[in-house]
This record gives C-alpha cells, structure tokens and sequence, in this order.
C-alpha cells in the first residue's frame, strides 16, 4: 500500500440533516474461538459447516522496507479448519505437498471461488524459493474443500485432494475471481514480481492487468481445462486492485458483479471512487455515484430484496480516503484506518447511494478480512442474501474473521511492525429485520460525478483539486473564506469530459485557515472544505 500527501481536507456538504430509518438493521457481536490465531489476506472454502482456510499473512500491515515487508516469517504454512459455531480448530502444515504449491498456498491475496465442492484459488504474491525473491504465482489451483476439512479432523493424508494448472493469466495478486452462469471472471489486480518498495526502487516491477479476464472451466474432479475468452480491458475502470468485488442482483433480475473503489487512480494515487458493474454479457461505469467509505478490501455482505428491488451491499471498516469525524465527512490522503460499517444502496431504476450506518467496530479493523456467510440462510446462486425470505427479527448471516488489527488510523510511515497485528477476533453479524432501529445517514455526495478531490503535489503549499467531467462543460472555480467571501474566481471554458486538474495558486491562501472550494458545470455542482495544517 502506497501512502501519500499529509492534508487535512474536510468535506463542506457531507451531513445536512438527510437520514433514512434503515431497511433492516446489522448488529455485531464479537468472540474469539480458542487457539486461533490472527490471519489477514487469506482464500476460504466450507462444507459441512465449516471453514477451510488457506494462505495469508499472520502479521498486520506490511512494512515500508524491503527487507521486512512480506517476510517469510509471516506467511501462513497450515491449512485451517474452523467450526464457527461449536468453536473448534483443527490445522495441519502444507509442507508434504509440492514445493510449487506450498508457495501459492501460504502467498496473500490470490483470487479464489468456491463452485460446488472445488475452491479455486488463482495467482497470490509470495516468496519463491528458485529465485530467491517474492513473485505472483502463475496458477490456478483446484481443491477438494470437503475432502481436505475431513483429512485435516482426522489427520489424514491430503495431498490428493490438490490440483494445479499451470497458465500466465493466473498470475494476479490483489484482483477477485468471481463466476456468473458457467463463466469465471478474474477482475482487475495487479502482477507484482519482487521485493516491495514504496518508492518504487528496482526491486520489483509491477503491471496492473487493467483487464476482466474471462474463462471457462471444465473439472472432472480429475483433469482441469481452461477455455479462455476475450478478455474485457479498459485502463480506466480496471486499473484497481485490493478492492471490494460484490455478487448482486441487477435491477433487471440477472446475477452480476460490482468493482467498488481500490487503487489507484490511473491519474492520481488516491483510491476509485467510481464503481463499475459487470453481468455475463458486458460492464459500465455506475453512472452518478461516488463510493467515499470501505475503500480497501474488507468484509461485505450482499443482501437483496426483491419486493423492494433494492440491492444493498454493507462494508465492515478496512481502509478509506474519507471517514466521518462529528458529522463531518474528512478527506485524509494518507488513506488511514477505519471503524466505519456503510451502506451502499442500488434502486429499481439504478440509482445507487451512500450510507453510513450507527454502529462501527470497535477499533481499526477489517482490512483483508472476510465475511463467511452462514450455510442455510436464504441466498441466490451467486451468495447474495434473500432479505425477504429472512422472516426472525434477528437472524445469524455469517461471520466476519481476520483482517488487520491497527492500533491508530495512521500508522505507515512509523510502521515498525508492533502498531499493527492480523486480527485474531470473529464477529457475529445478524440482520434485525422486524424493528430496526437507529438511522442510516445519507452521504448526499454518493449520488454525484464529479469526484472532487484534493492532493498535495511536491513543492507546493497547497493542493492541486481533481476532479471528473462526464461531459464537456465549462467550469467554474470559487475560493471561499470560512465567512463566505469569496475570493478568488476562475472560469475554464470548453473542458473536455474526463479528468480535470486544478492547481490553487499557493499566494492566495493562508495555514490554519479554514476555505470553502466551489466548482460548478453546467450539469452539476459539488464543494470541499480544506485546511493546510502541515506546514
């Protein structure tokens, strides 16, 4: 993870008073099951009631040298077994299967779908033992889940049960691995060979696949083949990684997929703030919606009501650019830590908002976690939760496990290792169907385009604003003071659509003071408020 720019931006407009009592409530409850130790980043399957985990990061946010990040002394080298609800733990060591494998299987963040009994996992970046370096995984591996659970309790041989194939394709770390009807989809992700570096040194090289990855696979429990389709690429859209990939039910009832957030901008590194959907026949950008909480990779759940033909997609904390602070939306280009839990909301006519719900987690969690839905519950094909079908007034969902454990929002720069830990806590989530209570908040900037944004850029004072033209328009720039006065106004004729960019010059604006950014199209209107408070 990159981290950038020390600016303290606050949103003008975030919280006016809209709320909207909740369609149903979430409610957490946490415990810890004996043994289990902390994990973040991994892959998971289950039968019969219980989890198989594999591969991730034992240890919290990876640090900013080389030599520390992503050390081996952090990879996870057991297969898992968990039963969330007696509380049980059983784990067996990977290391009498192939040395090929071993390295996928204990590498962070592959791509992995579980169709029927097989879990398939793609890619992961780990170390490599024959190049003495760490690299993305070039595979994709089959493995019996119900087979492999049952030879764990009983400590039994498995290496049977694991199947590889080879394939270039594979090779992603930081995308999702997402199926619709008898098709897979490996969306977005990156491949990064070597040793981390955030300021971009030698010793890695990184490619973004910018790409939707189309195949289609054909296992007979024996041989797997792999017929693969063109792919989708778009280097606007695509060009994120170790974000939040969520099945869903469109408006037209079909089964699809939404790429929320993630990073980095093709044009800035700050994280999307767009989404953009896909169903089996193509994708497009979510028109008038903007994405300002859970930017990172975290627990989600998918929940559905098809009398009210709403989509609704909750977000437990992880990693933002923008959190609330007392009622006031923050903009914090070090993309810090959050507790936030948020909705998103898709309507009949497709229309998608914002909401930030009364509860949060306890402390700076849910960076590579996951939500593991609770087998049983009224569900589409695809693990999108049946709401209406839901008929208890509090009903157990799933259980969100892992993740990143921070002990302050922003820790990278100091990360010496001890500010941070893999999550060994679970949470309960239930959905209060009947009477919910408390009030989601509105962000009425969700359901805008023009993205506006503020960055640091190197020797300046102040920030250069960005911002998103769906279409050509004139645009008019305002700075105001914290009074209302203005004082300064620019017009930018016959801006073309896409990315605008705007540098405050640095004379008209002084620290510790608080301004008011105002930028008007001729379709749309959007304000910040910032104030330079690192000098």
């Amino acid at each position: 993870m990159k981290k950038i720019a020390l600016l303290s931006i606050g949103i003008l407009i975030a919280f006016s008073g809209i709320a909207q009592n909740s369609p149903f409530a979430i409610h957490i409850e946490p415990y810890t099951i004996n043994n289990l130790g902390g994990l973040q980043s991994y892959a998971y399957g289950q039968a019969n009631g219980k989890w198989l985990i594999v591969g991730g990061r034992l240890d919290g946010l990876h640090r900013r040298q080389p030599f520390a990040a992503f050390d081996v002394a952090g990879n996870n080298n057991q297969l898992l077994v968990v039963d969330p609800i007696a509380g049980m733990l059983w784990s067996k060591p990977i290391s009498s299967l192939s040395i090929g494998l071993q390295e996928q299987l204990s590498s962070t963040n592959m791509a992995f779908y579980q169709s029927d009994a097989y879990l398939y996992l793609t890619g992961g970046y780990g170390y490599n033992n024959a190049s003495a370096t760490h690299k993305t995984f070039n595979q994709l591996t089959a493995i019996d889940v119900p087979n492999t659970i049952n030879a764990i309790i009983n400590n039994l041989p498995f290496d049977t049960y694991f199947r590889t194939v080879q394939d270039t394709s594979f090779g992603v770390t930081g995308g999702h691995l997402k199926k619709i009807n008898n098709t897979y989809y490996l969306a977005g992700g990156n491949r990064f060979d070597g040793n981390y570096n955030p300021m971009g040194g030698a010793s890695y090289t990184q490619a973004y696949t910018n790409a939707v990855r189309r195949f289609q696979l054909i296992d007979n429990g024996t041989n797997i083949s792999i017929n693969h389709l063109p792919s989708w690429i778009n280097a606007n859209e695509f060009h994120r990684r170790d974000y939040n990939a969520v099945a869903q039910i469109l408006p037209n009832g079909q089964a699809g997929v939404t790429l929320f957030s993630g990073v980095f901008q093709p044009t800035i590194d700050l994280p999307y703030l767009g989404s953009v959907t896909f169903d089996s026949t193509g994708y497009a950008p979510d028109a008038n919606f903007q994405q300002y909480y859970n930017h990172y990779h975290c627990g989600v759940l998918p929940v559905y009501s098809a009398n009210q033909q709403q989509m609704h997609t909750i977000f437990f904390g992880g990693i933002a650019q923008y959190y609330d602070n007392g009622g006031t939306l923050t903009q914090d280009n070090q993309v810090p830590f959050v507790k936030t839990i948020a909705r998103v909301t898709r309507n009949a006519n497709g229309s998608m908002n914002e909401y930030k719900l009364p509860i949060e987690l306890p402390n700076y969690l849910g960076s590579g976690a996951e939500l593991i839905p609770l087998p049983g519950i009224p569900a589409y094909s695809n693990h999108v939760i049946k709401l209406d079908d839901i008929t208890a007034d509090t009903t157990l969902v799933g259980h969100i496990y892992g993740g990143i454990s921070s002990s302050g929002a922003n820790i990278f720069m100091s990360n010496d290792g001890s500010q941070s830990t893999a999550h060994n806590g679970l949470f309960k989530v239930y959905i209060i169907k009947n009477n919910p209570s408390g009030i989601d908040q509105l962000n009425e900037l969700s359901n805008g385009t023009l993205q506006l944004q503020a960055q640091v850029v190197s020797g300046k004072k102040w920030p250069m604003l960005h911002a998103y033209l769906r279409q050509g328009s004139d645009v008019q720039i305002r700075i105001l003071q914290n009074d209302g006065k203005t004082i300064h106004r620019e017009l930018l004729k016959r801006q073309a659509s896409g990315p605008l960019n705007y540098t405050i010059p640095d004379h008209l604006l002084r620290s510790n003071t608080v301004y008011i950014i105002l930028v008007e199209t001729d379709y749309e209107k959007a304000s910040l408020k910032i104030q330079q408070t690192n000098q």
